[in-house]
């Protein structure tokens, strides 16, 4: 009998490489505790789901899934270029604005390579690099948000790309316009910037950086977008990043020819044209943000200001994401005390705050 572990024997990095955990799906826990009417708010997903705009799109799509999808994604690109004002081949299409970053590790790092990321974030940035056999360099926050000083100061020959999330997963928290525009001043030229602006949408703090003026006015950037938060396709998987042209071709070369599948495509090109819709899940999402802060405000809870849909809160007691769960309440578990709660309608933060009332009695 073949041994599969011989094969990879020598790849100790891959091994020992920790597997991404995605929040608890809501099949899975009414299958564990044999409940219904499950709430989740773990994965920051749009709780008014996709427009009416794209859901007809996808109808549309779906009549022709005999054939394969438009490699190059024409429509969705040039939908794209004309929001941003680029040209299409600036742009690149992914299975999620996750799928870019692992290729922008894999068309980027070798061993002994490193890329640098914050701490607490969003650990794919670590899986990546440890999965092309790079080193990560990880900064740990400063009162919550990133430490472009000491990033900038932690630089060396080996150092490859820099990896900002902005507004920050799990914190939520933004770097500013000024703070970003020294810290680029100050890198090396050879050095590629990624800006994960996932939730980006969401905020409302007029200093948020401008990352397309970074890239017109010469900067070794890219900023990735999705479509899985502000437009509530997470289910269809599709995210886009918008770079050089040089960077923009060498990940459209390591990439799979049809990574991205035509409804995802029909979808998110119908999804850009709802402006009613995304000012719709924002004022939803303000409302819902309102709430969170006066009920740990009662409640004495220590948590962070957000621009984001959800927010970072800490609870010293034991075992709260495990009650909630059994309370049929889906939030995320993070290190320590620290846990992060989505925003969603009005109903499932009531039930969420409800449930956390119950648990800090017990």
């Amino acid at each position: 009998m073949i041994k599969i572990s011989s094969i990879f024997a020598g790849h100790v990095t891959l091994k020992s490489l920790p597997a991404y955990i995605p929040g608890k799906p809501i099949e899975e826990l009414e299958r564990e505790f044999g409940m219904t009417g499950v709430v989740k708010l773990a994965s920051n997903e749009n709780p008014l789901g996709p427009s009416l705009l794209a859901m007809a799109a996808l109808t549309t799509a779906s009549r022709g899934i005999a054939r394969y999808p438009d490699s190059n994604a024409f429509l969705l690109k040039e939908a794209l270029a004309r929001k941003w004002n680029v040209k299409s081949n600036r742009v690149i299409i992914g299975n999620g604005s996750d799928e870019i970053i692992a290729l922008l590790a894999r068309a980027l790092l070798a061993p002994g390579d490193e890329a640098m990321m914050a701490d607490p974030s969003f650990s794919i940035y670590r899986l990546t690099t440890l999965a092309g056999n790079a080193t990560p360099i990880v900064i740990p926050l400063k009162d919550g948000r990133h430490d472009l000083s000491r990033m900038a100061a932690a630089v060396t020959q080996r150092t490859k790309i820099i990896f900002i999330c902005n507004p920050n997963n799990p914190t939520g928290t933004i770097v500013r316009r000024r703070k970003v525009e020294e810290f680029l001043s100050r890198l090396p030229k050879n050095i590629l910037v990624v800006f994960d602006e996932a939730y980006a949408e969401y905020v409302t703090d007029p200093e948020f950086p401008r990352s397309d003026l970074f890239l017109k006015k010469g900067a070794c950037v890219i900023f990735l977008r999705t479509f899985s938060k502000i437009y509530g396709l997470a289910g269809v998987r599709v995210g886009y990043g918008i770079g050089p042209e040089e960077l923009i071709d060498l990940l459209n070369r390591v990439r799979q020819p049809f990574n991205v599948n035509s409804l995802a495509q029909q979808a998110a090109t119908a999804a850009l044209s709802d402006d009613a819709h995304v000012k719709k899940s924002l004022a939803l999402n303000e409302k819902g943000k309102r709430y969170l802060y006066r009920q740990f405000d009662a409640m004495r809870i220590s948590y962070l200001p957000t621009e984001a849909n959800f927010v970072y809160f800490e609870m010293p007691k034991k075992n709260v994401y495990d009650s909630l769960l059994r309370k049929g309440v889906i939030i995320r578990r993070l290190e320590g005390a620290s846990l992060r709660v989505s925003i969603g309608k009005t109903s499932e933060m009531w039930r969420f705050i409800h449930a956390l009332r119950e648990t800090i009695k017990l």
